[in-house]
């Protein structure tokens, strides 16, 4: 019998996901704001849908997983403010329901190593909305049995976006500060680890994603760098250095992010450990 995922907020982890679990035999429905977007979401092998607009609640109730990339605001997460009462209806019948997090809930631990056990303590507006939001997730486990899996994202590597992109398209920037290190991952195995976690439901299970090898950001973009055959982009102190409010929060924690429940629990073996071996296949 063929399994259908729901995908809210059908962004670059879900798309990437979608043809891996179209080769086992899955349909795939994600949701985009407009209809301009929706080609993106066809190229992936979903079907589009428009939400918000077309019946959410319709579509959970059709679904037999749900994967949820809407990202909350000070309102809370779109998606229960709008289907609470829909996901508590078929709690019992959802087999899994994944939920895209980000490392911003452990807040700043000054290069230190943190886990999923560790106490999340958000350091920036952003990070408190997401942890509200994995709390509220959590809570339909407790009171109703939805199947509830949080995914915990470092920074993201992919087609297009981080050191490589950025070499590229000149704007990369080495802002310098003391003892500022990044957890990362790459695209490809953000999906491996939600098939994995699909494959092998542990409902109210957090999961750190990421690499093995945290770096500085300056680091990186060298590496980059080097292997486009760039010019090294030049240091900027972070003290000084002109960026906006956004940019900066990002560095406003530093930690390193322990990824030993994917490996031990999920069995996942990462396409890409590193900084090193993801850059230079996406050079490649």
């Amino acid at each position: 019998m063929t399994k259908h995922l729901l995908s809210i907020g059908h962004g670059l982890s879900a798309r990437t996901l979608t043809p891996s679990l179209i080769a086992e035999g899955w349909t795939v429905t994600g949701t985009t704001r407009s209809p301009e977007k929706a080609a993106r979401v066809v190229e992936s092998g979903a079907t589009p849908m428009i939400w918000p607009g077309e019946d959410l609640a319709g579509a959970i109730a059709k679904a037999d997983a749900v994967l949820i990339s809407s990202g909350p605001s000070a309102d809370g997460c779109p998606v229960l403010n709008a289907a609470t009462d829909a996901l508590k209806e078929n709690a019992s019948r959802l087999e899994w329901v994944g939920y895209l997090s980000t490392t911003g809930v452990y807040g700043d631990f000054q290069g230190g190593w943190v886990d999923e056990d560790t106490p999340a303590d958000p350091a920036t507006r952003r990070g408190k909305w997401r942890k509200e939001a994995e709390d509220n997730w959590l809570a339909l486990t407790e009171s109703h049995g939805l199947p509830v899996h949080i995914f915990r994202l470092a920074g993201i590597y992919g087609p297009g976006r981080g050191a490589i992109a950025k070499v590229l398209n000149g704007t990369a920037r080495r802002i310098i500060k003391k003892d500022q290190v990044f957890s990362r991952t790459h695209v490809d195995d953000i999906a491996q680890v939600l098939m994995a976690s699909m494959v092998k439901p542990n409902p109210g299970r957090i999961y750190n994603v990421c690499d093995h090898d945290p770096a500085p950001p300056q680091d990186v973009l060298a590496e980059a760098a080097r292997l486009l055959g760039r010019d090294l982009p030049p240091e900027e102190d972070f003290e000084t250095a002109d960026m906006t409010p956004m940019a900066r929060t990002f560095y406003a924690t530093s930690k390193r992010v322990r990824n030993d429940r994917i490996i031990n629990e999920l069995g996942v073996k990462l396409k890409y450990p590193d900084y090193k071996s993801c850059l230079k296949a996406l050079v490649s």
